[in-house]
């Protein structure tokens, strides 16, 4: 087949996409980005094309025109890295046009709004019957009711309900998402966030008990009858925490859960959800159930570990948009009647070092699935590509990010049991400075 993948933002996720179509078909991929940081900027897989402002509708498209222009034969497959830059493809294609060889192959605004939005994910979980946590929305267009009633005990948390319109604005301390201590720091965060200019909703949450360990990841791909074809399901060990990349997954194990792939089906047949959906969960110890917390419409910044664990994900796109049909048997038909998927073998996906996984891996549970999967040497980082992606420069800044990781952690994370993990960090570091005296 004749087609170029252009991928829209220049993240880790954009990255993995670009190696997964040189995994499956050993061609290379556009990236659109603001900047060439070195993820993007020092691969041999990569053509880079700068974009002022890749979430601006307006902006993007007489970009994407220049690429298509460049590339005057063929196909071109659009995807975006990030929910803003897939919200500025579909209004690109839906609203100014795209040269006809593109293929975006993602659902409409409203559909988009009606998933992404999260309180609108939040009444459709209700809905639905799909278990989440409890929820509290707050309308900034309006003024704070200084009477807010908060049904939950604090902490809780407070994220925004629209990622694009968050990134246009900044303030002091902004995260993508606040852990509230009390109902006082509620409303003082409310008001800075409204005096920064934010007049969406902000959706505070039941907090739900645990650490990154407790976390899961769902993706699930639907075709044109919003039916899953696949998913791939994975247990977090662990997440980023400094600012503004927090709640990025850095290390998941693979796995299979098919009560949740059920409830997800329900959510995307009520959307007529197509293509890619990405889950964000959390195993709530209390009860016992795995609550969703909100959909991505597109193949999530951790997306190598799907790849990682044996089913490339840009297959699917190339198979329903490219050829025509998605697979009749295997991995990628889909549900049967009985309700059993594909099963997924153990693997780690890890954009950390390992001994930074183990260190705050410490649920019995995941402890044990983290031993499995490191005495089998099943592991999978999308930076590292041997043999193919693996110039000098960029095996220095590989190196140099790991090391950066391990300062970011002891810096910024300090999950339940901190204090031990802290004290034993501090124990280790001191040992080998004695070794090294």
């Amino acid at each position: 087949m004749d087609f170029t993948p252009v991928v829209v933002g220049g993240d880790i996720g954009a990255y993995s996409l670009a190696r997964a179509f040189h995994e499956a078909y050993g061609i290379r991929t556009v990236v659109i980005s603001r900047l060439a940081g070195w993820v993007v900027g020092t691969s041999a897989l990569i053509d880079n094309v700068r974009c002022e402002d890749p979430f601006d509708a307006d902006v993007l498209a007489p970009i994407l025109q220049q690429v298509a222009d460049a590339r005057p034969d063929g196909r071109l497959l659009l995807l975006g890295s990030a929910d803003a830059t897939v919200k500025a493809i579909i209004r690109v294609r839906d609203e100014i046009g795209l040269d006809e060889r593109y293929i975006a192959p993602y659902i409409s605004l409203d559909t988009f709004v009606a998933a992404t939005e999260k309180q609108n994910f939040t009444r459709l979980c209700q809905q639905l019957g799909v278990d989440h946590p409890g929820t509290v929305v707050v309308d900034l267009a309006e003024e704070i009711p200084g009477d807010l009633e908060i049904p939950f005990e604090f902490p809780v948390i407070a994220k925004p309900a629209e990622v694009s319109e968050w990134k246009r604005i900044q303030f002091p301390g902004q995260n993508k998402v606040h852990t509230v201590a009390s109902r006082e720091d509620l409303l003082e965060l409310l008001r800075t966030i409204r005096g920064a200019g934010y007049r969406e909703s902000i959706i505070v949450q039941d907090r739900i008990p645990g650490d990154d360990q407790e976390m899961r990841i769902l993706t699930v791909y639907c075709d044109q009858e919003s039916r899953v074809r696949f998913a791939s399901w994975g247990y977090t060990l662990l997440e980023e925490h400094a600012p503004g990349a927090i709640g990025n997954p850095a290390a998941i194990i693979t796995g299979v859960d098919r009560d949740m792939v059920a409830q997800a089906q329900r959510l995307c047949t009520e959307l007529g959800w197509t293509g890619y959906a990405n889950f964000d969960l959390k195993h709530d110890r209390r009860d016992g159930r795995t609550k969703f917390f909100e959909l991505n419409p597109r193949l999530g910044r951790s997306n190598y570990y799907v790849t990682a664990g044996g089913h490339n994900p840009v297959t699917w796109y190339v198979d329903e948009h490219l050829r025509g049909a998605l697979p009749e048997e295997g991995p990628g038909s889909g549900i049967g009647e009985d309700g059993i998927l594909q099963e997924q073998p153990e693997v780690l996906y890890a954009v950390v070092p390992i001994a930074l996984i183990k260190r705050y891996t410490t649920l019995p549970e995941a402890r044990a699935r983290l031993r499995r999967v490191l005495k089998a040497r099943r592991i999978g980082n999308p930076l590292h590509y041997p043999g193919v992606d693996d110039s000098l420069s960029r095996r220095r800044y590989v190196l140099a990010a790991g090391l950066n990781s391990v300062l970011k952690f002891q810096r910024y994370y300090r999950p339940e049991g901190g204090d031990r993990i802290s004290r034993l960090l501090r124990r280790r570091s001191g040992t080998r400075a004695e070794d090294r005296a």
